[in-house]
């Protein structure tokens, strides 16, 4: 059982600290499942944000989700998906009743002009981080750089990019 409340607390804090969404969470939760809690290893961080990103759902739910089960099975799995939405939860269900009424307000407006650039900083961390463990030689920066091209050049949708990249990692490697 306390692992079980490990893991719900573990992603509250992750749920309750992060701005920007998914991949602006990443981060916070490398840090503290990774680094704090050693559940899962750097690699193994990598791959689930793989499977979270080509799964439906957001990343943070699928990436507890996965973390959760890992480490106590489906229990888990419901601690760390319960713990990463609750905070969310609460706060927009609260907002939502007093944002129509604020949204226009200057302070609010400069408010989430300073949240933004932040989010790219946290965004741009875990790629960072990401590409530390992912970029581990030529054949793999070769199918980031191709993938990265088709969704930016080519538009293509990040299912695709993840099924191209997965065709290219299967003929590479």
């Amino acid at each position: 059982m306390k692992t079980i409340l490990e893991i719900f607390f573990a992603f509250i804090k992750i749920g309750s600290f992060s701005f920007g969404g998914g991949l602006a969470m990443l981060p916070l939760i490398e840090k503290e499942i990774v680094i704090n809690h050693h559940w899962i290893t750097s690699k193994e961080f990598v791959d689930i944000i793989a499977i979270a990103q080509m799964t439906p759902g957001p990343i943070a739910v699928n990436s507890s989700t996965f973390v959760g089960y890992k480490v106590a099975s489906v229990l888990g799995a419901l601690a760390g998906s319960v713990g990463v939405v609750i905070t969310s939860f609460i706060l927009i269900t609260i907002v939502a009743k007093y944002f129509v009424q604020v949204k226009d307000h200057k302070a609010t407006k400069a408010v989430f002009k300073g949240i933004r650039p932040a989010v790219l900083g946290l965004i741009l961390s875990a790629g960072v981080s990401v590409g530390k463990t992912a970029l581990i030689d030529f054949k793999s920066i070769f199918i980031a750089i191709v993938v990265f091209w088709g969704l930016i050049k080519l538009k293509l949708h990040p299912i695709l990019g993840i099924g191209l990249a997965a065709a290219m990692g299967a003929f590479l490697y």
